[in-house]
């Protein structure tokens, strides 16, 4: 994808872009902590004789949310590039917050089920638009740091889950856990009506050209690409744009990969502690192992985001995947210390949400501005399925009693996928514009003096 060349560095920007970045992450936390809580919540669900849950029971009603994300994503990541980004993340996080109230006080396990999927409806709007946001507010050769640094948000919320759930789950139960969900309501959503600005990108789009060029200079952007002349290039939808010609391809693939993701990120922050549960260790051991996956999340993601910018996306994605394969079916052999266990589930949480989120940076950097929140609503939203099959066959398979080795390696056949399918996403060149146009796959980064007549990247 070709830019004009940045704005002069003299050009001192008034606000700060890392605002932006950081109200994004805001949002992301409390998308982190309803995954991992309901993962910290499952055996206090399966003990609760009122409902009397089975372990397929309790799988199903965890994908419900899964199941309105899967909507929410793609419906919501197509309506942000219709009305703006910041409308979007507000509705949808304050729809998130009510709906986990009414889920943390619901009487019977049917409406249990119901409030999780609408939940799930406005918690799939938030990842499409933030992911936007922060590419869009990033200079071109941190967009992949930026994007991970934001999205470390989620697993921030996974571990904050984890340590909530290590000190108040006992008290407080899981319906005290679930409501700790409304929290964004009143401390995230006036902090976005306040300080959020709109997408520069869809402002120029929707005819704001001056008020979006307004917000490049004060916050230091990226200069917009210059305004079509109307008719001298045909028009199409944002969804026939991306499910057509090469771009298809992409999509099926980046779509196959976020399955692949989201199979690892859900199913095992969901089951590991059941499973390590069923692999003789306490409740409380099972916590923290959960908690050691969101830290090697953080840690690990912060640094291949660094090489995604150096190296590209693709690569780094890849070796993601492999690794947290290698290591769930170590895991499973029985055979490691405590120590290895520790580090060997420190680098499932670096393979699997690491994974994801580079997927999701990949995503973002491959496709124009004008598609860029469609497609990712559209991945995100079709790797929910992942999600959803995750969750309810995790259910199965514990059930099963299958052993030890097959509880852990069984989640490798979904890395190996992943690998698969992020080495084959097509590489898409630019065509040539009317003066030299560099782009190189390495660094992510494209200079041109006169944009080409295809918003695309290069990977």
């Amino acid at each position: 994808m070709a830019f004009p060349s940045p704005a002069s560095p003299s050009v001192r920007p008034r606000k700060s872009a890392a605002l932006v970045i950081f109200l994004c992450f805001l949002a992301i936390v409390f998308d982190g902590y309803d995954l991992v809580i309901y993962g910290a919540i499952v055996p206090k669900l399966l003990a609760y004789e009122a409902w009397g849950l089975t372990p397929v029971q309790t799988g199903a009603i965890g994908s419900y949310a899964l199941a309105g994300m899967f909507i929410g994503a793609i419906l919501i990541g197509y309506l942000t590039d219709v009305v703006g980004r910041r409308k979007i993340m507000m509705v949808s996080i304050a729809s998130f917050s009510l709906l986990m109230l009414l889920t943390a006080w619901a009487p019977t396990p049917e409406l249990f089920g119901l409030f999780r999927f609408l939940a799930g409806l406005g918690l799939g709007g938030v990842i499409p638009t933030a992911i936007a946001l922060t590419v869009e507010f990033s200079k071109l050769n941190r967009r992949n740091f930026n994007n991970a640094l934001m999205f470390s948000g989620y697993a921030v919320g996974g571990i904050l889950a984890a340590l909530l759930s290590l000190a108040f789950l006992p008290a407080l139960g899981f319906q005290g856990m679930l409501a700790l969900g409304g929290i964004p309501l009143i401390a995230v959503v006036p902090l976005l009506f306040k300080f959020l600005p709109e997408s520069p990108a869809y402002l120029a789009a929707k005819g704001e050209r001056v008020r979006a060029e307004q917000l490049v200079a004060d916050y230091g952007l990226e200069p917009l690409p210059p305004t079509p002349v109307k008719g001298s290039t045909p028009e199409t939808g944002r969804f026939r744009t991306l499910l057509s010609g090469r771009l298809l391809g992409a999509m099926v693939l980046f779509c196959l990969a976020g399955i692949c993701g989201q199979t690892l990120v859900y199913g095992l922050n969901t089951w590991l502690p059941q499973l390590m549960v069923i692999a003789k260790y306490s409740l409380a051991s099972s916590l923290t192992f959960l908690l050691t996956v969101n830290i090697g999340a953080v840690v690990g993601v912060l640094v291949s985001s660094r090489l995604a910018d150096r190296f590209g996306p693709r690569p780094v994605t890849a070796i993601s995947f492999a690794s947290s394969g290698v290591a769930l079916v170590l895991m499973g052999t029985g055979i490691m210390p405590l120590p290895a266990m520790y580090l060997l589930v420190a680098v499932v949480g670096f393979g699997s949400v690491g994974a994801q989120i580079l997927v999701n940076g990949f995503v973002a950097t491959y496709f124009s501005g004008a598609t860029r929140a469609t497609a990712l609503g559209i991945t995100l939203g079709i790797g929910r399925i992942g999600a959803v099959l995750a969750i309810s066959g995790g259910g199965i398979l514990v059930a099963a009693s299958l052993g030890n080795f097959i509880n852990f390696s069984v989640w490798a056949i979904a890395a190996a996928i992943g690998v698969v399918a992020v080495l084959s996403v097509p590489r898409l060149a630019a065509p040539a514009a009317t003066s030299s146009t560099e782009s190189t796959e390495g660094t992510g980064t494209t200079t041109a003096a006169t944009a080409p007549s295809k918003d695309v990247f290069l990977h």
